[in-house]
């Protein structure tokens, strides 16, 4: 499984820090979050592998995302 976050996107209101605690962090001078461990793959985005056993916290931030900037792949597909 893998996480894409789109940082422009971003609106900051970590959300997904409190879903995945450990998966994102709060970036305050910028008031945004910050993908933990990830490259950027493209201007704005970054992206990693999940972990197994935080899979479903990956998707919990993804879906608790009010502006839609986290993304989940799982075998290439999109799956949140």
């Amino acid at each position: 499984m893998r996480i894409e976050f789109d940082r422009d996107v971003c609106i900051g209101m970590f959300q997904c820090v409190a879903e995945w605690e450990g998966g994102f962090e709060r970036d305050s001078n910028a008031g945004k979050a910050v993908l933990v461990d990830s490259e950027e793959v493209e201007e704005g985005v970054f992206s990693r592998d999940v972990p197994e056993d935080a899979e479903l916290d990956a998707k919990f931030a993804a879906r608790s995302c009010p502006v839609d900037a986290i993304r989940v792949y799982e075998d290439g597909e999109q799956v949140v």
